[in-house]
Formats: C-alpha cells, structure tokens, sequence
C-alpha cells in the first residue's frame, strides 16, 4: 500500500467571485522555489504564460472542451470560485521504480466557471501540469480538448511521430525545428522541446483513465496543436471512426497535461510527476507484487543448443529456462507467442503440457507468465482468467493494442485491475507510453511503447545513440520493457539485422550497462539461457543487480550522446555508462558515495572492443568516496560496476 509522510497543506477558499463578462481576469501562480511563475488570463479565452526566472519559456492557448451536449458554455469564462494550495508531503511508492521516497511540493489553483467546469493548475519546482474538470449531472460527449503550445522560432523537439492513430509507439525518436515540423504530422507523447537559450520543456500527460490519449499535430508554424484519437464505431478499433472523441460521465476530472521544466538531463531524470499526477493505488495489500527479472522463450526458443531435445514452444524447453532461472535467481519465466492459438487461450499447443510446466516451476520457486493477444484476452476475458489462475499463472504480458483511443483506454484499465483481484502482475506491449496507470494499479510493473531490443531483428534503429535518447524521453514517463543485456554483441559496423538471432549495436559492457540505466522493475533478459550459460562470468555479474531501487542520480550525461546513471539498493551503488559512436574519456569523482571505503566490481570495454563488441574485462578496484572513477569508453562502448561499502580493515561486512 502507497504511503504519505511529513504532509503539510494551506487551503484558501474564496467562493462565490463574480466577474463581469469581458472584464479580464488575471491570476498568478509561482513554485514552491519561486524559480518557475504561472500566469493565467482568460479573456477572451485561456492564455497561460510559464516564466522561469522571469524569462518567458512556453505560452499555452487553452480554449478548453467542445462537447455536444453544452455548446452554449464553452466560451464562457466568468469565475465563480478561486481555490488556492499548498502541499508538502514525500510518497513512498508501492515499486520503487527509481526512489523508495518521492517528494510532492507544489502550489495549486482552482478556477470554478460559471460554466459548470473548472481547472486546476499545478506548479512543482519541476514544471507546470493543469487538467479539466466537469460537474454536470448528465453524461457528456466530448467532441475535442484542444490547446495549442506556442515556442519561439529557434526552439527544437524531440520526438516520435506516426502517420494514423492506430500506433505501437514504436518509431525512432526525431529531432527537428518546431517550426519545420509540417502542418499535420501526428507527434505523440512525450515531446520534449528545447529552448535553444534555454531549459528543456517536457511535454506529456497523466492520470489517463477512461479517456484517450493526447497527442499534438505540426502546424509548419512555432506552435504545435493538440489532437486527440476519435472513438471508434468499431470495437476492434477498425473502420471509420466516429465524430467524437469520448463518451463520460458529466462529473468527472480529466487527465493532468505536463509541461516539465528542466535546465539540464539531470533535471529530467530526477522529475517525477508523471507518477505524482497519478491516482493513488487502488490495491490495498500489495506484498504479492514482485517485480523481477524474467527470461522468455520467443527470440531465444531457436538458439538453444548443447541439449538432448528439440528446442522449441514445448515441455522440455520450458523445464530449461525454469532451470535456468533457478540456477541464477531470475525470478519468472514467460511463454511468449506461441504457446497458444493467438486467439484462443484455452487451448495450448500439443507439444506443451502446462500442468506438468507449472508444477514444475513451483517446485524450482520460479513464476510462470503468459503472452495474450489482448483480443483473445477481451473475447474470453472471465475464462481466460480463470484457466490461468487454475494453473497458477502469476502474470500476463498483453500485447498489440496498438491504440490510446478511450474503449483501449478504459480495456487497459479494466486488465490492469482484474490481474490485480487475482494477484498477476502485467506488462504491456504494443501499447502507448507510460501515463500514471502504473501508481493507481502498482501491479503493472513495465511496458513497451518504444523501438527496443526486438528491433534489431529486421531494422538498424537500436543504435547506441538510441539508447542515449531513452533515458531522457521515455523512461520520463515511467518504466520501459527495452530487454537489454544481450551476449550476442556488434559493432555499429558490424551488425547485421538477423530476425531469429538478433546481435544488439554496442559493446558487450555497453548492453550490460543498459541494465542499470534503462529503468523497469520487471527487466526481461532477450538471449537463450545457452548464451548465458556460455557467458557464465557476466551472467553472474547480471543476476546481482536488483530491479527496485532507493534512489537514482545521473551523474554525467548528454542527450544522444552518452549517459552515467548510478542508482542505489540498500548500501550497494550500481553505476551504467554507455556512450555513443565516440569513444569517450570519463573521469567520474565519487562524491555521490557517503563517507568510507569501497570495493567496486566493474566489467569494462575490453582493448579491441571498438573492433570486435564482444571484448571486455572484469576489474575489481578499492576506493574512498570522492576519489575519481577513470572510465575509458570504446566507440559504443559502456562500462558497469557494483559498488559496496568495506570496513577498514578490508574484511567483508
């Protein structure tokens, strides 16, 4: 269960204000800091206008909802009711994704209109959100929201974009002038803009629920405008849509918009809002959720070798990952596609028998996990449930939805929670980016919504600088199943898309390093346990590194070009540095370790791993918190270390 501390609010109430039509009526807000200042006017319409340190960074025109059923209020403004906050609190997440403490400091303004809605601002030292409210009494049907952001002429941003609605989040990440950006073209969150005299501005949204997902459309102008998936007429989500975008109930509030505010990557790996604008968990008793490392069967079925059987989706290659898993501590095994009819989940394949499976796993304490299609899943819902629970089935990965519309919205949420009531954990693929879901349901330990390790089956976009733009776009939004740390390594030059034996760009330290850096509490590993076998020394180096963590720090870092993150589990820090097409020099202080004597263990970039990826060395070094860390990074190379406390006398605690 979710826990609160050190909680302080100041309410302000002041009701019933009456403002003429047309008289223009201003409010301010500023940040707990004071380094960030919201002003809000709303004649003729909204305009917000976000300063940071007096210098104008984003100007947001907010016209508000279109919906059927009330065309005669949305254009009007008169308040009736000001309503200002102040909160103080630390959140002690169910996951501890990235921290065992997060800190919730913000101020809060609330406009009531005459016209039965409201907005709520919300401004964190960290950025700026605001959402919708309704309070009719009959339900709604919402045409659009819209808002369009307005940058400055020089101001770049990074992102993904799609051609139709019906998307997997899966292409590369862009990096262009707002201002090219051509009329039209569908970008999906998160954006992140770039000032180009100033702090970057994320740009995404949470507490997404029952109501679909934002995305924003290029103008050829400065200014990107919001758009949003229509309902569709068909439930499959095929065909023509319908004129609108979402059915409610009148009394509602709608999911937060984020416009993050930072002046370095630092400033963006340490920004949690995505998780603060989240509803609170609504899983009483949580202990059951276990987050872990999982090993699956679907790239690596065909690459088992050294065995006396036939590898494929069968008993006996089910009980050798079990194995394997057992042998390292690797918590679960997942049957991946293929286990059954895509569309039939009661019925396995012949060569599988998934009792005798099951009561293997429980004797070897490893869980078993199921690939649905999320059709199969929605047309047996209540039976597929009860089959997997019967086995023992303690989690599900649901895959292509390929849709944020409202009804994959709402099935989303509705998955989420019946795992929950039979205690499975969930991880989603071919799904829209992180949006809060995760706080509100804790049992969703991870999900795609990213071009990751699959990819390098049939394309060249994992890159090394692909994985240097993750951490400062997508895991801003939350955990990211990308699958890291393959044996099977190439050099950019080197590597060869091969669909049934994917190689990964980058050195062999580099892919160990993605398993620090690369935040998800379920992390699946993508090779066969044969590689991992073969590889025994970094396997083992591998199964050390946790899941959860009490707190993480960027340490050095530039977008798309290299990343040194360390993160903390108990008294033990595990430091990933990965790098671009560069080679790169880092001398890293150790001032992030408390005061003492430290022994680290490190696997580094071997002397030819610029030419063949697969060179590496495992050092051990003993230091003093402060004394300088000396990395030397091959071109796509990494470097990764666990770093645990010694007593003086150089015993072992």
């Amino acid at each position: 269960m979710e826990f609160k501390a050190m909680k302080t609010v100041a309410l302000f109430c002041i009701l019933a204000i009456l403002v003429n039509p047309g008289t223009a009526q201003d409010y301010r807000l500023t940040s707990p800091g004071g380094d960030l200042q919201l002003g809000v006017h709303l004649a003729p319409e909204p305009l917000l206008k976000l300063w940071q340190r007096e210098k104008q960074v984003l100007e947001i025109s907010v016209p508000g909802m279109k919906v059927v059923e009330h065309p005669d209020r949305e254009n009007h403004w008169e308040v009736i009711g000001v309503q200002r906050d102040s909160v103080n609190e630390t959140i002690m997440p169910v996951i501890r994704e990235k921290a065992a403490r997060l800190p919730d400091r913000f101020h809060e303004l609330t406009l009531s209109f005459q016209s039965d809605r409201a907005i709520t601002f919300r401004l964190y030292n960290e950025g700026m959100a605001y959402r919708w409210s309704t309070r009719y009494a009959d339900s709604l049907t919402i045409l659009s929201e819209d808002l369009v952001l307005h940058f400055d002429d020089a101001d770049s941003a990074y992102f993904q974009s799609d051609e139709q609605f019906l998307s997997s989040y899966e292409t590369p990440y862009e990096h262009e002038k707002i201002r090219d950006i051509e009329t039209g073209r569908l970008l999906l969150l998160p954006v992140l803009a770039h000032k180009k005299e100033g702090p970057f501005i994320m740009v995404t949204e949470s507490d997404l629920r029952d109501f679909p997902g934002l995305w924003f459309r290029g103008t050829g102008t400065k200014s990107l405008e919001s758009v949003q998936p229509p309902f569709p007429c068909d439930p499959d989500g095929v065909g023509t849509p319908c004129e609108f975008v979402a059915r409610v109930e009148g009394h509602r509030n709608y999911p937060w918009r984020i416009f993050a505010v930072a002046d370095s990557e630092t400033e963006l790996i340490d920004n949690h809002m995505v998780y603060l604008l989240a509803s609170p968990s609504l899983i009483e008793e949580t202990s059951w959720i276990d987050p872990g490392v999982v090993a699956f069967d679907w790239w690596a079925k065909m690459n088992i070798y050294g065995v006396d059987f036939k590898a494929g989706i069968n008993t006996g290659t089910a009980k050798y990952f079990i194995d394997f898993c057992e042998v390292y501590g690797f918590k679960y095994f997942l049957f991946d596609d293929g286990w059954c009819p895509r569309e039939d989940l009661l019925s396995v394949v012949p060569e599988l028998d998934m009792e005798e499976v099951a009561g293997y796993a429980g004797e070897k304490g490893v869980k078993l996990l199921l690939w649905v299609y999320w059709k199969g899943l929605k047309n047996q819902f209540d039976e597929a449930f009860d089959q997997f629970e019967e086995w023992g089935i303690e989690g599900i990965k649901m895959d292509f939805m390929n849709r944020d519309d409202q009804p994959m919205v709402r099935f989303i949420e509705k998955v989420a929670k019946e795992a929950a009531r039979r205690k499975m954990v969930v991880n989603y693929h071919g799904v829209y980016k992180p949006a809060g879901l995760r706080r509100t349901y804790p049992n969703i330990l991870t999900r795609e919504g990213l071009i990751e390790f699959e990819y390098n089956g049939w394309s060249h976009h994992v890159t090394p600088e692909h994985h240097n733009l993750l951490p400062y776009i997508r895991m801003f939004t939350g955990p990211m199943d990308y699958i890291p740390a393959t044996m099977r390594n190439a050099t950019p030059s080197n590597f060869r898309p091969v669909d049934d034996y994917p190689m990964g760009q980058g050195t062999r330290a580099h892919s160990m390093a993605l398993f620090v850096i690369l935040n998800s509490p379920m992390t699946m590993l993508p090779d066969s346990p044969s590689d991992y076998y073969r590889e025994a020394e970094c396997t083992e180096f591998l199964a050390q590194i946790p899941v959860e963590w009490d707190e993480t720090r960027l340490l050095e870092g530039q977008i798309g070009k290299y990343t040194v993150l360390a993160r903390r589990s108990s008294n033990d820090w595990y430091v990933g540095a990965i790098t671009n097409d560069s080679a790169r020099e880092i001398n890293l202080p150790a001032d992030f370790l408390a005061e003492g004597k430290y022994r680290v263990e490190f696997i580094q970039d071997g002397i030819n791993a610029g030419s063949r990826a697969n060179d590496y060395t495992k050092g051990e070094w003993i230091i003093y918190a402060g004394e300088p860390l000396n990395l030397a990074l091959a071109p796509s190379g990494g470097w990764v270390a666990k770093i645990s406390p010694m007593p003086e006398d150089g015993s072992s605690f």
